[in-house]
């Protein structure tokens, strides 16, 4: 009898990053357009909101869990005593941005779900293409090419110029 030859399963090596998070390592576009971003917000709107990168989000609607690039919540205060690896209060603002091995789908599917379990606004970011479009339901959205991003939701306006410098 002459024996069946198993299937070769061929699978990527993930990193631990990767796989805790669910997403791809950034590039370095990416993580430059990341650390602008923050820093344009930083600048002018740290009394009113707090900023953060790579938080993990509890989701309410059950797992997995996310991490977005850039979560925007009303102020919070650092308490060296108290942190969290996995917040389970929702962001006002879920921002992504796109890395060369995503999909666009796989991030709408992302922004649906976040507005589905309360995030008021969120960003996708395209390096590649300069652009940002915001969100202020799973629907409707705002592209914006060059100049001012303006987040009606929060109120919140970037100069993209300095995002993508």
């Amino acid at each position: 009898m002459e024996a069946i030859a198993e299937p070769v399963v061929v699978s990527a090596q993930l990193s631990a990053y990767e796989l805790d998070r669910n997403k791809p390592m950034p590039s370095l576009n990416h993580s430059i357009v990341q650390a602008n971003t923050i820093f344009e917000l930083q600048l002018n709107y740290r009394n009113q909101y707090r900023m953060v990168s790579e938080l993990k989000l509890a989701m309410p609607d059950g797992p997995p869990d996310t991490v977005p690039d850039i979560c925007i919540f009303p102020q919070i205060a650092f308490d060296p005593l108290g942190d969290k690896v996995r917040m389970k209060q929702m962001p006002l603002c879920a921002i992504e941005i796109l890395s060369a091995s995503q999909t666009d789908e796989e991030l709408t599917e992302k922004i649906d779900r976040y507005f589905r379990v309360g995030i008021k606004s969120c960003w996708l970011v395209i390096p590649m293409l300069k652009i940002v479009s915001v969100f202020s339901d799973a629907s409707t959205q705002k592209t914006f090419l060059n100049g001012d991003l303006h987040d009606e939701v929060l109120d919140i306006r970037v100069d993209l110029n300095k995002v993508f410098r």
